[in-house]
């Protein structure tokens, strides 16, 4: 499933040249992600309480336009690929002419108390349910 975020750019989040600055990306990302965990019934508290944890292993980023102030920046996020032991989002950026402005591919490993842990296998199941299929 592709899960959409949406938000305006503020001229606090920008560059000297008007653009999103490109540290801003991250958090754009990392709400529309956790924008996603909510629609999956999969909030990042319950995780907490649960005591899962989900850690950012990798995260690779390509720039392709810029966004700017005062645009509204489309998130499209998914997962390819998943186990009980990390997963993959695929993350796109657009600005509001619709045009991609950024890939970005994020691994994250689960833990448990800040050490390496399988999903407990609901956790796991649910995941399971809305990953994208292979293209």
């Amino acid at each position: 499933m592709i899960f959409t975020y949406q938000k305006r750019i503020y001229g606090f989040e920008c560059d000297i040249y008007g653009h999103l600055n490109n540290a801003n990306y991250l958090q754009l990302l990392e709400a529309a992600r956790s924008e996603a965990l909510i629609d999956m019934k999969l909030p990042i508290m319950e995780l907490k309480e649960r005591g899962v944890q989900l850690f950012v292993y990798r995260f690779e980023l390509d720039y392709l336009k810029s966004v700017d102030l005062d645009e509204v920046a489309v998130v499209k996020s998914s997962y390819s690929e998943i186990n009980r032991i990390k997963g993959k989002w695929l993350q796109e950026v657009f600005n509001s002419k619709g045009e991609k402005c950024l890939n970005a591919v994020l691994t994250v490993v689960f833990a448990a108390e800040g050490k390496a842990a399988r999903l407990p296998v609901d956790v796991f199941e649910k995941f399971k349910l809305y990953m994208e299929p292979p293209v």
